[in-house]
């Protein structure tokens, strides 16, 4: 083991770089809000997402900054209930719901089983209920909550990057078998499932990044998931801010987002979606953004592609 693998390699290192966390409300998410997905049968979907206040996730991974709004202690039973209520009472209307807790829904440290059936009874009028989990988390719990369930049930895992030296020092805890077998659990019990891929996470060049995001892609749909959603990784956990004063991480470029999208829509194995939140960090040009931001919305909608935005700033188009 290199010493950089020893240095990062280390919750406690993870740990100790972090800003202060956020303070929220156990009874109270601290987000919600409404979006519009391509769901499994083509609609176009409203699809709230509820960001949980919730215990932070015992796998402290490299590039996380969901710990942000978390509590150090697990939330009192029957709090997570009386937060989706509330958070559905802003959202009316809604056919999917994604009920993200900064770590995995089947932790019961993060979420009672016990609050399972008044989970489900408050989301009985959607069609469709996501939640997020590691795949090291995913076992005969989802079949518990997916029986109580009326609406369909979903999970999303974190594959992160096939690339195995840099998914060792995310300090995930997992590798490529762990997810590959959480996929072939959740089919096998007829559960859709979505994985989360990152598009240059540390350690990799921008040409790098983009080759190891279209190889998790293959892998995913190869394992048998549904849909995958790109994530351009971000600093501002403290250990990304680091590594990028090292010259070990840097943010990757717009267009390297557009191209693994456009690969992965091209597979048409399922579903791709690029995450576009707070996407003009990625970006280094007014001009054209909000038209690419445009197309990127316009293909995680329609999963059809539209010709490239044409910008003076983009590699290889040169002046137009």
């Amino acid at each position: 083991m290199s010493k950089t693998e020893e240095r990062f390699l280390n919750s406690s290192w993870i740990v100790s770089n972090r800003p202060e966390r956020n303070q929220v409300d156990p009874y109270k998410p601290y987000a919600c809000l409404v979006e519009q997905e391509r769901s499994a049968s083509g609609d176009i979907k409203d699809t709230g997402i509820i960001f949980l206040s919730n215990k932070e996730c015992s796998f402290r991974c490299l590039m996380c900054d969901l710990w942000k709004n978390t509590t150090e202690e697990s939330v009192p039973e029957g709090a997570i209930p009386k937060q989706i209520k509330w958070a559905l009472e802003q959202m009316p209307g809604i056919k999917q719901v994604k009920l993200y807790n900064s770590g995995s829904f089947f932790d019961e440290k993060a979420i009672p089983v016990k609050d399972y059936k008044d989970i489900a009874s408050l989301v009985s009028g959607c069609e469709t209920v996501v939640v997020e989990a590691h795949p090291k988390l995913i076992n005969n719990r989802c079949l518990e909550f997916r029986d109580l369930l009326s609406a369909e049930l979903e999970v999303a895992i974190g594959l992160e990057t096939v690339h195995p030296g840099v998914l060792r020092k995310l300090n995930k805890q997992m590798d490529v078998d762990d997810f590959t077998q959480a996929v072939t659990f959740l089919n096998q019990h007829q559960i859709r499932s979505r994985a989360f891929i990152l598009l240059r996470p540390p350690f990799l060049s921008e040409e790098e990044g983009i080759h190891w995001a279209k190889k998790s892609l293959d892998l995913a749909f190869e394992a048998g998931v549904d849909c995958c959603t790109v994530i351009p990784v971000r600093p501002g956990n403290g250990a990304m801010d680091l590594l990028m004063k090292s010259g070990e991480f840097e943010k990757p470029e717009l267009s390297s987002l557009e191209e693994v999208l456009d690969y992965g829509i091209s597979l048409g194995a399922g579903r791709v979606f690029a995450d576009t939140w707070d996407l003009e960090l990625f970006s280094n040009c007014s001009n054209c953004f909000q038209d690419r931001l445009h197309r990127l919305t316009f293909i995680n909608q329609s999963q059809s592609l539209l010709p490239k935005v044409m910008c003076s700033c983009i590699p290889d188009q040169g002046m137009t």
